[in-house]
């Protein structure tokens, strides 16, 4: 089995700060501070090595702090194939508000990354990719073009890569706006990231999937939309379903989307059908919300999970 390769751009090491209440204008005394390494494609990679599948993951560090990843990546299996430049890796705040269990996030800066450091890190994700599944995700740093994922997915593809794309504003628009032949295998933009690209509210389940069908209608095989509590809109060639993840005890939000582009991976790599993708998917995001981190429960709590997903397909 070719290993799933994950591109994380503009990682950030992950501080959430536990509060009782989160009051703007006032002073909080914090209850808990906890540290991560992260990034979308650095959590999607964790993901999938606590499910047991080998995956390589390379992006661009700091060479200054990149211990949290190095660390990380080490005890997870995961082939560490990251591009180290001089600089930090930015610190990304998470504020989490025990009394309301929201999350307020404050996204710092990233590197200055410079052409070079970019071909070379796009140099070893295509030795890596071949046939593989490799998932580009998160936020450009600021001196990339926002096409820079669409010309990475022409390439990717050229070379018999499948590519999931989990990203947002203008990078994702232009992926969306890019010629068949790159046009990513999948994409999971959150509800809100749909309506940014659509230009208006989707308030109902209808108007999710009427958006996320002109998506598929573009080419695009599998679009799959995370809907937070909801759960998920998956749709495929096979049809559409919404599926919604059973009650679970809720230890912290922070990753579960990309807990959710893991499930699919994972499913995707397998080849299940359409129900089999939204049950496995949903049941990384549920699994996920148990745990502190970018990190899974037990195989068999995941199968649990996944059986108790509520299925709903759409006419």
């Amino acid at each position: 089995m070719s290993p799933i390769v994950t591109l994380t751009l503009n990682p950030a090491i992950d501080q959430t700060i536990v509060l009782d209440a989160l009051e703007p204008g006032t002073v909080h005394r914090a209850r808990e501070v906890r540290s991560h390494a992260g990034g979308k494609g650095v959590n999607v990679a964790c993901c999938l090595a606590d499910w047991g599948l080998p995956v390589a993951a390379t992006g661009i560090l700091g060479a200054d702090n990149a211990a949290p990843f190095t660390q990380v990546l080490a005890e997870k299996g995961i082939a560490d194939r990251f591009v180290r430049i001089p600089g930090e890796t930015r610190t990304n705040l998470k504020l989490l508000d025990r009394r309301s269990g929201d999350t307020t996030d404050i996204n710092l800066p990233g590197l200055a990354v410079t052409d070079s450091s970019l071909a070379e890190a796009e140099a070893t994700l295509l030795d890596l990719s071949g046939d593989a599944w490799v998932v580009l995700a998160g936020s450009l740093p600021g001196a990339l073009p926002p096409d820079t994922y669409a010309a990475l997915t022409r390439r990717l593809k050229a070379r018999g890569a499948r590519v999931v794309l989990d990203a947002s504003g203008p990078p994702l628009a232009a992926a969306l706006a890019a010629g068949p032949e790159a046009l990513p295998d999948a994409v999971k933009p959150n509800r809100h990231e749909l309506e940014d690209w659509v230009g208006h509210a989707l308030p109902t389940l209808d108007a999710v999937r009427a958006a996320s069908t002109s998506l598929r209608d573009r080419g695009i095989p599998v679009v799959v939309v995370s809907l937070g509590a909801e759960g998920g809109l998956f749709l495929t060639p096979e049809g559409a379903v919404h599926a919604e993840p059973p009650a679970t005890e809720v230890a912290s939000t922070v990753g579960a989307g990309d807990a959710l582009v893991a499930g699919l991976v994972a499913a995707l790599q397998a080849g299940l059908d359409l129900d089999g993708t939204a049950r496995l998917a949903i049941a990384f995001a549920a699994g996920k919300l148990t745990q502190v981190g970018a990190n899974l429960p037990p195989r068999a709590t995941v199968e649990a999970l996944a059986r108790a997903v509520r299925m709903q397909r759409l006419s």
